[in-house]
């Protein structure tokens, strides 16, 4: 299944997230309200040593030549304030919010137009391809491998290293990645037949899902190229360009479905696909651009051109295709089930991924943080911000899976029952999906501890092993359940698969990645799970009563929301307590601006 902060290069402009973000840096360096005393409390954090003073390479601590005013004064010397994180992680997830409603009516548009059948397996199986390419190119896989490494190029050009780093890099890995990624879309383009007949063996028109998938191989060029472009951009602290681009994606496919749906039918979602992966990159290179071009070297040095770590981008990639690779099984075993089984199985997994989606924002944001600090050699607040991340990753998304569960029926009925979309198509959805969200806790730990393995900048085989160890698992459970439950058994062998893979991630993390305490980060899941299970009764309960759809997802909504709530204070739920906290300063502030 599917989709951090190095300290700014720059003055943060309101159209890049963060209006206010060098001032708040210059705070941390003057010792105002918002310096590191500050900042530190913010992040739920103790004293720590300073950058620089830990185990890990001691990047910073060097002065340029020359006297103390010849070092550099940008703020990206400094760590973000909480501040700052918070204001990022609302931009970014205000903009995935609308990108998720606006994909929402792409799917509503996709389901009204062509309904759940034999047109519209023959797209999903193409659409595989930008599933792919999503999570290798830009949510995981080349984030990992980027992130870190314009992290650790912002620290030496803070540093003062001759030339300029951050060109370096580019210089050195985007023109080979690119012909990379034209490479491989060309190829499959050219073997799509082949690429259907193995996917989907079982599908009766796979004529037109070699159609499609020619149109959509497009996205292995446009979406490495918006991948690269959104690691660059996060690692300078700019993200609403890359928050942006699944708005674009998605106005290029309903776009396209609604213009060309009655001449070419579900091939032009497919077209769609292709005009929105170019878009995503139109909306992040002007910001890209100005952030490469608008600053000059530290020091006047030889043009170097700094090569790909090889090993490094192996590792992320495989550990991403692995991950992907689930959607694989899905679709080649639901091949042979009746038709409608795959669309059945979309439906319910896009609609059960929006509280695993929003829930990682926070990591999304804070994964530079943690990548800069460990450049830094700070560890202590690399395992802090890794720890607190778990805690509200976890309370975020086990409320909004017992929202899922609680609500599917109503759920499903309100955003997909219409047109060719039948009553039926409603009932089977609905249990598919709330079998997935069994599975959501563990996707978003996941998300956030994989991270955490790789913001060191190496390379490292234990995530592509715990991986591989959760699809064997999803591979064997899916196959031995799916003749007695059907699609049900394939999403629980989802569920399955990726709970394997973030027990094996929480366990090896004190050796291999940010060490973050495992008893203590496991005694805290267990109180919003506790929440979590008894919100969804109760809002079961609640949402069964009204006959209408939308009063039942009122009512459910509304019950599973005071429930967790109130049993999540009553249980100390860390993720609701920095929630809280927030919540109370930003009413303070603006109680006092309106006075």
């Amino acid at each position: 299944m599917a989709p951090g902060v190095a300290s700014p290069a720059g003055s943060d402009s309101p159209s890049d997230g963060g209006s206010d973000s060098e001032s708040e840096s210059r705070g941390a360096v003057t010792g105002s309200e918002h310096g590191p005393r500050a900042a530190v409390a913010g992040d739920g954090s103790g004293d720590r040593p300073a950058a620089g003073t830990g185990p890990g390479p001691r990047l910073l601590t060097a002065v340029p030549d020359g006297s103390p005013g010849d070092a550099p004064t940008e703020p990206d010397r400094t760590p973000p304030t909480s501040r700052f994180l918070a204001k990022a992680a609302f931009v970014t997830a205000g903009l995935t919010v609308a990108a998720a409603l606006l994909g929402l009516v792409r799917d509503q548009s996709l389901a009204r137009l062509f309904g759940a059948g034999t047109d519209t397996d023959a797209f999903l199986v193409a659409w595989t391809v930008p599933e792919f390419a999503a999570t290798l190119l830009i949510e995981d896989g080349l984030a990992f491998a980027l992130v870190p490494a314009f992290s650790m190029a912002l620290a030496r050009r803070a540093q003062g290293a001759p030339g300029d780093p951050v060109r370096s890099l580019v210089a050195g890995t985007l023109p080979r990645l690119a012909l990379a990624f034209a490479a491989v879309g060309a190829l499959l383009a050219l073997a799509a037949p082949q690429f259907v007949g193995v996917l989907a063996p079982g599908l009766p028109d796979r004529g037109l899902a070699a159609d499609c998938t020619r149109l959509t191989a497009t996205c292995v060029l446009s979406f490495g190229l918006a991948g690269y472009c959104s690691a660059a951009l996060r690692a300078h602290r700019r993200f609403w360009a890359p928050a942006a681009i699944y708005l674009a994606y998605n106005a290029g496919i309903i776009t396209a479905m609604y213009a060309l749906g009655d001449r070419w039918g579900v091939r032009s979602a497919a077209f769609g696909v292709a005009a929105g992966g170019f878009l995503m990159v139109l909306v992040q290179l002007p910001s890209l651009l100005r952030e490469v071009r608008h600053r000059r070297a530290a020091r006047e040095g030889p043009k170097t051109v700094q090569p790909m770590d090889v090993p490094l981008l192996a590792t992320v990639l495989l550990f991403a295709l692995c991950r992907q690779s689930q959607v694989l099984i899905e679709r080649f075993v639901a091949a042979g089930l009746p038709a409608g089984a795959i669309s059945h199985l979309n439906y319910a997994q896009k609609v059960a991924q929006i509280p695993m989606t929003l829930s990682t924002m926070l990591c999304t944001v804070t994964f530079p943080v943690v990548a800069r600090a460990l450049a830094e050699g700070d560890t202590e607040r690399a395992r802090e911000r890794v720890e607190r991340d778990l805690a509200v990753a976890a309370t975020l998304v086990l409320l909004g899976a017992a929202a899922v569960v609680a609500c599917a029926p109503q759920l499903i009925g309100l955003l997909f029952q219409r047109g060719a979309f039948t009553a039926a198509d409603t009932a089977a959805t609905a249990g598919v999906m709330r079998v997935y969200a069994l599975g959501l806790l563990a996707q978003t730990l996941t998300g956030v501890l994989v991270r955490s393995y790789f913001s060191a900048g190496r390379a490292t085989w234990y995530p592509v092993a715990a991986m591989a160890a959760g699809i064997v698992a999803t591979s064997w459970t899916a196959v031995w359940s799916v003749g007695s439950w059907g699609v049900l058994g394939i999403a629980a062998a989802n569920a399955a698969g990726i709970t394997v893979t973030a027990v094996l991630l929480l366990a090896g993390m004190g050796r291999r990645g940010v060490p973050v305490r495992t008893r203590r980060v496991l005694h805290e899941l267990t109180r919003p799970l506790r929440a979590a299970t008894v919100a969804a009764v109760a809002g079961g309960f609640a949402a069964s009563l009204p006959s209408e759809p939308l009063a039942g997802l009122a009512a459910g909504g509304l019950t599973v929301a005071l429930v967790f709530v109130l049993l999540g204070w009553a249980l100390g739920v860390q993720g609701l307590a920095h929630a809280f906290r927030f919540l109370r300063t930003r009413t303070r502030r603006l109680t006092h601006a309106l006075r």
